[in-house]
């Protein structure tokens, strides 16, 4: 709360969390005293560096909501999509990943993906390119696309991953990062102020690249 009337009192842009389990902070910025809910969906977005890629890669989200139905995706897309508006993307493209690139109706992501694109195309998700479902394989590599016979216009240069859900999300990210030696700034959007969040893990280098991202929010 004491965090929140800075913000309020101008002296202070944005949040970070410091050495206090998410938990805790979250429930400061929920409670109605600190007024930093906008109305809208809070969900947390990742900028990578990954080995290979050609440029940053976000994805999202892989540690605010769990299981997200389909409305819930198309907001946590808008977040993730306003944010890179703000640092200057004008259409950044977005990937839906899924488990195949096939529409399975015993598979409800793929379903989303697809209504996502749909989404996408007739202006209900403004100011980006969504295309799904597709594997992460087609989305990185466009030689495999080649093989499977599938044609994205993007393999390989996507903006945006959106994870099926926050267990994909995260397990992807911690992939990138410890075990592809990845860098990572990460935040939580969908207040009236970004907020920083990082691992109490995480190292001095991911925090400042975090602190950057909120910087760059905050435009």
């Amino acid at each position: 709360i004491a965090a929140a009337r800075l913000i309020h009192d101008g002296r202070a842009d944005f949040l970070m969390k410091g050495s206090i389990m998410t938990d805790v902070l979250l429930r400061g910025v929920l409670d109605q005293r600190a007024n930093l809910r906008n109305g809208g969906l809070m969900s947390h977005l990742m900028l990578l560096q990954v080995p290979g890629y050609p440029k940053l890669l976000g994805l999202t989200d892989g540690a605010m909501c769990p299981h997200p139905d389909l409305e819930q995706k198309r907001k946590i897309v808008e977040n993730a999509v306003g944010f890179f508006h703000r640092i200057g993307y004008e259409r950044p493209a977005v990937a839906a990943l899924c488990a195949a690139e096939n529409i399975n109706p015993r598979m409800p992501e793929t379903l989303e993906a697809a209504e996502l694109v749909n989404m996408s195309r007739d202006g209900r998700l403004k100011g980006c390119y969504v295309e799904g479902p597709i594997s992460y394989d087609l989305a990185m590599m466009p030689e495999i696309g080649k093989r499977k016979g599938y044609h994205s216009p993007y393999a390989g240069n996507f903006d945006l991953f959106l994870a099926p859900e926050i267990t994909a999300g995260n397990s992807l990210f911690k992939c990138i990062v410890y075990t592809a030696g990845g860098k990572s700034a990460g935040l939580i959007l969908g207040c009236k102020v970004p907020i920083v969040l990082t691992s109490r893990g995480s190292s001095a280098e991911e925090k400042y690249y975090s602190l950057a991202l909120g910087a760059g929010c905050c435009k």
